[in-house]
């Protein structure tokens, strides 16, 4: 047993913490029986720089695909080549908004307690990509934000301007392995706004250039369906949001919509999530709540731990890898 292995299960005993041992031996255990793992990400995790941890469960197949926002998409690329013109604000609960306004009037987005630079990184990768979507309209080729991002970062072409190690790009190892990947609501990302805007301005001429959510649904529902097939496949949710429900909405959707009767639910599920339970929330429903939306089965192992993502998926993260 790893050394943070040990250190999770002697301390983290009751509450959140037993949660959280119980929803990485489920992982562990889901995958020990055959089982794929699909990961959806909301929040701003590649800014948290999930990638450390992320890439490496990618490496190692234990994820077998992701649903995550277009911030999360994009965000993990500004990193990979802006990183060292990032600033901190550890004091950023004491911010004025004279003090706001400075940030903005040097081009430095914050996010909680981590300022991304516009310039190297927001305009720098929409310099790259705008190329992609150029071509590919010209081509009347039509591609998913994903497949942009894998064709700039397989190209090489950003390499000269790593400032990571290209080892903690979580959006790189994807990549690499050709991931299946789905980001729904792509269009309200940076770089979403951007298209936007080089569509309107004429630069691209035909806004299907870029495929976004219903043909993403169309997508996952033959990529579900065909791996199920022989494999059960869990749900580990970072967040809630659009990452989350988009995907596992799936699986009704193929049993009500499709009549498709022989499809499994989703084998697992786990969810980190510091939304508190409440009424009518989606991030802040209770794993048993699925169950009536045909989501969940009765008996599909359910984790829940009520606690910041940044803390505890890079845990479970560590405890699924052995470290």
């Amino acid at each position: 047993m790893s050394e943070i292995t040990k250190f999770i299960k002697h301390h983290y005993r009751h509450f959140n913490a037993a949660a959280l041992v119980d929803a990485a031996q489920g992982y562990v255990d889901h995958l020990n029986n055959g089982g794929k793992m699909f990961v959806t990400i909301a929040g701003a995790m590649s800014t948290a720089e999930l990638g450390l941890s992320l890439a490496e469960m990618i490496r190692q197949d234990k994820i077998h695909g992701i649903c995550c926002t277009g911030a999360n998409l994009e965000e993990d690329v500004f990193n990979l080549v802006a990183h060292d013109f990032y600033e901190r604000v550890p004091h950023y609960r004491d911010l004025t908004p004279a003090d706001e306004a400075g940030l903005l009037s040097r081009h430095m987005n914050r996010v909680t307690d981590t300022c991304i630079p516009e310039m190297e990184a927001m305009r720098r990768i929409e310099n790259e990509v705008l190329q992609e979507w150029v071509r590919a309209d010209q081509a009347g080729e039509r591609y998913f934000p994903h497949e942009f991002m894998y064709k700039i970062l397989l190209s090489g072409q950003l390499e000269k301007s790593y400032q990571i190690d290209p080892k903690n790009s979580w959006l790189l190892a994807a990549a690499q392995k050709n991931l299946p990947m789905f980001v729904p609501g792509w269009e309200d990302a940076t770089l979403g706004n951007m298209y936007a805007g080089h569509c309107i301005s004429g630069d691209v001429k035909k806004v299907h250039t870029v495929r976004t959510g219903i043909e993403y649904m169309m997508e996952l529902a033959e990529w579900y369906t065909n791996l199920t097939k022989d494999s059960s496949l869990g749900f580990f949710q970072i967040g809630g949001g659009i990452a989350g429900d988009f995907p596992i909405c799936v699986v009704p959707m193929l049993h009500q919509d499709l009549q498709r009767e022989h499809v499994p639910l989703w084998g697992y599920f786990c969810q980190i999530s510091d939304s508190t339970t409440s009424y009518g929330s989606y991030s802040g429903a209770v794993p048993n709540e699925k169950i009536t939306w045909g989501k969940l089965g009765e008996k599909t192992p359910k984790f829940i731990v009520e606690s910041d993502a940044s803390i505890v998926a890079p845990l479970i993260f560590a405890y699924v890898l052995g470290w």
